[in-house]
């Protein structure tokens, strides 16, 4: 009796260490796991910075592209129209220039690069001022606004390397942030496998002494912590792809950046069959870019994370830029032709989603229709819904296969050699969810398919 005391005080000093040691490698891997994630945060929050950063001076260079053009078709057509296109786009590069103050990294270098590129800025946007109150005064002044225009191009010349010396520096320290993500990244997954075997040993030496019901609530344990880690690395696996997929689009936007800038210098150089290869790029670039949302999108619905933030929209005005975008995406001839039966004007909707759901259906109908073919985008309003459709006179959907056309990758049988991903529709379907909408289908072989997008009022709809 005195020595089965003796033997179980003895297996109760190892259960006791046993589990003391086990809580305090929790406790440490915890802790290190809580600092890896704050650090993680933190370089997350730096690219995301970085890229807008980026984004904003993309934009900026895009406003201060579009300003010279309006202002050119002013000068030369005299079109009131191209007036208002260059006050806008002024007043976007000082918006721009504004926000690329509060976003530029704040070293030394970067700051007096800043400082150079405003006043040369002020410097263009004065003398593209000069011009319009020239061309408003004497029409037939030319030489005066040729001295202009050159002295304009001259000060572009000094501007576009200064834009380009601060991309590089912020590309650079993108790199930097993503190095640094990837790095906490493998430290933490690193921590977890080192802390998990430790545990795991642990519990195995305990299980030498405890019985086998002890040895039953272990296992169970151990296979809970591995379930709390999986779901962690899931997490994990979708802010890297989040990153991964902005790092892709800031190289996207300097080809679509750069390809216009092409475009524009060799217009007057080169026959037009020769600079359909830079529509080319720009058309494939914006379809990457797209293929990118889609993929984050339908990512981020499956986390259940897919933001949604409706606003009031004038829905007419977002229709017919939509048509205007996508022509830019088509390298065959098709004729969109937009069509309002809608007494509604405006809706709160969420504007990215929307995008989305229109895009991809609209998308889908251009690569399926013959070259020449008309496509349509309806809006009609019923008293609870706003409704949109998407018609084509394409090859149509097998009967038996519209009932999968939402899911992930899957593709039609009869697309044959068409290159698709098979995601545009199953992002629709998200989208058209979060927006707590329906769509349906019509669709003949041969003759064409129908999409109907119904998107119930939220709040109301205004006239």
């Amino acid at each position: 009796m005195t020595r089965q005391l003796i033997k179980w005080s003895f297996q109760g000093k190892w259960i006791a260490g046993g589990f003391g040691l086990t809580l305090l490698l929790i406790g440490l891997v915890t802790f290190a796991s809580f600092n890896n994630t704050t650090e993680i945060k933190q370089s997350a929050n730096k690219v995301q910075h970085t890229y807008q950063t980026l984004n904003t001076l993309t934009n900026f260079n895009a406003a201060m592209t579009g300003a010279e053009s309006a202002r050119r078709g002013y000068i030369f057509l005299g079109n009131r129209q191209d007036l208002r296109r260059y006050q806008n786009e002024v007043a976007n590069m000082q918006s721009e220039l504004k926000l690329l103050k509060e976003q530029i990294h704040p070293r030394l270098s970067q700051q007096q690069r800043f400082i150079q590129l405003n006043a040369l800025v002020s410097q263009r946007l004065a003398l593209l001022e000069q011009s319009i109150e020239f061309y408003q005064k004497d029409k037939t002044a030319l030489q005066a606004q040729t001295n202009i225009t050159d002295r304009s191009v001259k000060l572009r010349e000094k501007i576009l390397p200064i834009i380009a010396a601060i991309t590089a520096e912020e590309q650079s320290y993108l790199r930097s942030s993503l190095k640094q993500s990837e790095y906490s990244i493998n430290l933490r997954i690193l921590i977890e496998i080192l802390g998990t075997f430790l545990i795991i040993l642990v519990i195995f030496s305990l299980c030498v002494i405890l019985e086998r019901q002890w040895i039953k609530r272990e296992q169970i344990e151990s296979l809970e912590s591995s379930l709390a880690q999986e779901i962690k690395l899931g997490e994990l696996k979708i802010q890297l792809f989040s990153m991964i997929s902005h790092e892709f689009r800031t190289p996207l936007s300097v080809i679509l950046l750069s390809s216009q800038l092409l475009k524009e210098i060799l217009e007057e150089l080169v026959d037009d069959k020769h600079l359909k290869n830079l529509s080319r790029i720009q058309s494939s670039a914006k379809l990457m870019n797209h293929l990118l949302t889609d993929i984050l999108t339908l990512t981020r619905a499956e986390a259940g994370k897919l933001d949604y933030k409706p606003q009031l929209l004038n829905v007419e005005s977002f229709c017919l830029n939509l048509v205007e975008d996508l022509r830019l995406f088509d390298t065959t001839p098709h004729l969109i032709e937009f069509k309002n039966n809608s007494e509604y004007f405006r809706a709160n909707l969420d504007e990215k989603l929307l995008y989305s759901i229109l895009s991809n259906l609209l998308l889908n109908a251009i690569k399926y229709s013959s070259s020449g073919k008309k496509i349509y985008l309806i809006l009609n309003s019923e008293p609870k819904a706003i409704v949109f459709q998407v018609i084509d006179e394409g090859i149509g959907i097998p009967l038996v296969e519209q009932q999968k056309i939402y899911e992930p990758f899957y593709r039609c049988q009869n697309v044959e050699n068409i290159v698709g991903t098979g995601l545009g529709l199953a992002v629709v379907k998200k989208c058209v969810e979060r927006h707590q909408g329906e769509i349906t289908v019509k669709s003949e072989i041969g003759v064409g398919t129908t999409f109907t997008v119904k998107i119930p009022h939220t709040n109301g709809a205004t006239v």
